[in-house]
């Protein structure tokens, strides 16, 4: 059957307005978020002091500078790896907490999910609660609806500008820049990306919602390999609560079919009717209906959070398996191990990583070069860096089993001063003399060594001489 020429090919956005709800889950989301947004907004203002020559924000991803300092860490360009290392932590910690607990990262913690919960905080407290909101959603357009919307937005706005404001502070000194964007002095890029968070956030967290969770977000795609029957997740007991009918009547189960539970749902959806990929698994389903079974005088735990390994064993009245063992299986040991494998890996190379840093690049065009003396001499570029907090001076010598003379460019003495944490590139000559056994050796192997004068601390690199024999 072909569609009508007037036929959406899209239904329309269905709008919901989750109703208040109190309980363990809601408190927990409560704390979560305060967290996580207290964690966001304050981490850029929190200082450190690495001396007089270093930034002293504690978090900051220097650009300019192509360095990232988090407290006393300080990670280079060419220690990626940890920046790697930390992502592949982060994504076994997802696979872990999934396959044990469901999608809690997509109910508790998620970014969309937090900013989310905030707006629709904001919007309960100046539209009322869900009945309000329903009637004013309906209510055609007055003074009274103006401006409860206008106010509405404009909180919004204010939050979205905080977001994006926030996150520019992550990559220059947040006091500095705070002031340059007030005086609008600061550089156009910052404006920008303002800009755009600010819109994404407005945009994503009032209005788009659970459309985000379900159409944007790969996630719940993903989610179904991370999960079997062993994991723990938001689940109705319908075996109790079947069929459903009001509680005066004796032949139906627990269940009143008062929807409290679809009420709060910020998805919208009925947990009742199984598993969906739209359930974020935020847990306010079973505050709702344990509130509502404490009313009515039943048991809690009507919706709450079940494996369907335990299904067969409650319908028959056996009691389920300890929390500890859905958790504790297989699968859960693995992801855990590789994730503490990563992180120990990280800490040891954190802390075995020297103060001295160097390369060597010999200069292969030429790969030598003869002097009008009859010397052969061959160049290399060596990259030293300073990761101290005041200048350092820093040795560079050569050891090898034949005669070789060292001398570096536009330098009187064999010595380097960096400023601190910094890096340079140094170039550098080595020199056979003719009657030297390198000067007409096809290769001859030396060792390049850097000494750092206030430490005495030392480093090498190996590398190899170029004589006529090539």
């Amino acid at each position: 059957m072909e569609p009508s020429e007037n036929q959406p090919l899209y239904a329309p956005q269905e709008p919901i307005f989750p109703r208040r709800v109190s309980g363990f889950f809601r408190t927990f989301k409560w704390w979560i978020m305060g967290i996580t947004l207290g964690i966001y907004y304050l981490t850029p203002w929190v200082r450190w002091d690495r001396g007089p020559s270093l930034p002293d924000q504690a978090v900051l991803v220097d650009l300019a500078g192509r360095r990232f300092y988090f407290f006393w860490i300080e990670i280079w360009p060419h220690e990626f790896y940890f920046v790697a290392g930390l992502l592949i932590m982060a994504g076994l910690g997802l696979f872990l907490f999934t396959s044990a607990l469901g999608r809690v990262w997509c109910g508790y913690t998620c970014p969309q999910t937090v900013w989310t919960d905030l707006f629709i905080l904001v919007e309960r407290w100046i539209e009322g609660d869900r009945n309000a909101r329903v009637r004013l959603w309906n209510a055609k357009w007055d003074i009274r609806k103006w401006r409860l919307r206008l106010t509405k937005w404009i909180v919004w706005l204010m939050i979205a500008i905080a977001t994006g404001g926030a996150w520019v502070f992550y990559f220059t000194d947040a006091p500095t820049l705070a002031l340059d964007l007030v005086r609008f002095e600061a550089h156009p890029v910052a404006y920008i990306t303002i800009a755009i968070l600010t819109l994404t956030t407005f945009i994503f967290g009032g209005f788009l919602r659970e459309q985000v969770c379900i159409y944007m977000c790969p996630w719940p795609r993903i989610q179904g390999a991370m999960m079997d029957d062993s994991t723990l997740t938001v689940a109705y007991r319908d075996w109790r609560g079947e069929p459903r009918g009001k509680k005066h009547q004796n032949t139906v189960g627990d269940c009143i079919d008062c929807m409290v539970c679809v009420n709060v749902c910020p998805m919208g959806i009925d947990i009742r009717d199984g598993q969906q990929m739209e359930c974020i698994t935020c847990a306010l389903c079973i505050d709702a209906c344990d509130d509502v079974m404490e009313k009515i005088g039943k048991p809690r735990g009507l919706i709450d959070y079940l494996a369907l390994s335990d299904e067969e064993a409650e319908r028959s009245g056996t009691p389920p398996r300890p929390i500890w063992q859905h958790i504790l299986r297989p699968r859960t040991v693995l992801y855990t191990s590789l994730w503490s494998l990563v992180g120990l890996a990280l800490l040891f190379a954190l802390f075995i990583r020297p103060e001295i840093d160097l390369t060597v690049e010999p200069i292969r065009n030429p790969t030598f070069v003869t002097l009008s003396d009859g010397s052969v001499r061959n160049a290399y570029n060596i990259r030293l860096r300073n990761k101290h907090g005041e200048p350092r001076q820093f040795r560079i010598s050569l050891s090898s089993e034949q005669v070789l003379r060292i001398g570096l460019e536009g330098q009187d003495r064999n010595i380097v001063t960096l400023d601190p944490d910094s890096s340079t590139q140094q170039r550098v000559y080595v020199t056979a003399r003719p009657q030297d056994e390198a000067a007409s050796s096809d290769r001859t192997e030396l060792r390049f060594w850097i000494e750092d004068l206030e430490s005495g601390e030392r480093a090498y690199k190996n590398t190899t001489f170029n004589g006529r024999a090539n």
